[in-house]
């Protein structure tokens, strides 16, 4: 990148030639990296802005495509029961859908393949997957929960729906929303204790006794290699009780927000550290970068311009 410089000079009579010599040459070796990082910086920040529109363009169109899905199934006059039950009755007994290799774990987080595959509809997180985009474009408030043993591995994976100011479970791989002996919806708590646990799980077919309640989690990023941990001590921080919010689940299910919000996120980062390395040459080095608007008013009147 071209700049313009202001720094350098030449010796005073009292100053020895070769002191002012070596500071020069100084100036032109920071000038020369900082061009290089700004250079860097700039190509950096311009391939993030293309990612960016390439997933706003994906999720915008993944979004049309779960609205239309959850359109044809769930009635959007019903209630929120009744939401749920549709949902999980159209991947009980929807249409013939395509095999799937379980080997192939590639688009397990991309709706339009968990919603297709048959397979995918048996296992408990891609199940939760598909029934957590479809409740959300059905406009039910819906979370993950994963179910931990002892070592904070999971164990299977459920759903949380807000209904009536209660986060009633649901578990799209079994089909069914938990309710106790009098037909009741019932919270995680509800299911720490033993009898109510076992009085909900007694009357589902092959339900297995140790997919407990006593260890449960919305996001597992401790689980990240090395800065799993200090990412979460950071997020607990500056934003308490981030775990159990609708979109970070969502985040986690769909894979075309994910990459968007991530691009944003990297695009926000760049343009931070832009403006920082522009402050730094300016202050510091007394250089100045030329400013993006100066090469687009000079490219308007290069080519675009009519002369005269």
């Amino acid at each position: 990148m071209t700049a313009q410089t202001h720094s350098f000079r030449e010796p005073k009579d009292s100053e020895p030639a070769g002191t002012i010599a070596t500071q020069n040459r100084r100036l032109v070796t920071q000038h020369f990296a900082f061009r290089i990082v700004w250079g860097i910086v700039n190509i950096l920040l311009a391939i993030a802005c293309i990612f960016a529109l390439y997933a706003s363009v994906w999720e915008y169109s993944t979004k049309r495509y779960l609205t239309g899905f959850s359109n044809a199934i769930v009635p959007t006059s019903s209630s929120d029961e009744d939401k749920i039950m549709a949902i999980l009755s159209w991947m009980n007994f929807g249409p013939t859908r395509l095999p799937y290799n379980l080997a192939d774990k590639s688009h397990d987080r991309d709706p339009t393949d968990t919603l297709n595959y048959d397979a995918l509809l048996k296992v408990c997180g891609t199940a939760t997957n598909a029934f957590i985009n479809l409740a959300e474009t059905s406009h039910l408030k819906v979370r993950r929960l994963l179910l931990l043993d002892e070592n904070q591995i999971t164990k299977h994976v459920v759903a949380e729906v807000l209904v009536d100011r209660r986060w009633i479970i649901v578990d799209p791989a079994y089909r069914v929303i938990f309710r106790d002996r009098n037909g009741l919806t019932v919270t995680s708590k509800d299911l720490l204790a033993a009898e109510t646990f076992r009085d909900v799980t007694s009357g589902i077919r092959n339900y297995l006794p140790e997919y407990s309640f006593e260890n449960t989690a919305h996001v597992r990023v401790n689980a990240v290699p090395f800065v799993g941990r200090p990412v979460s001590l950071v997020l607990n921080r500056m934003l308490p009780g981030w775990e159990a919010s609708t979109f970070v689940s969502l985040v986690v299910e769909r894979e075309s927000l994910a990459d968007e919000v991530t691009a944003i996120l990297l695009v926000i980062f760049l343009l931070l550290l832009r403006f920082n390395l522009r402050w730094y040459a300016e202050r510091r080095l007394k250089f100045s970068p030329v400013h993006l608007r100066d090469r687009a008013k000079f490219a308007w009147n290069a080519f675009i311009r009519t002369p005269g």
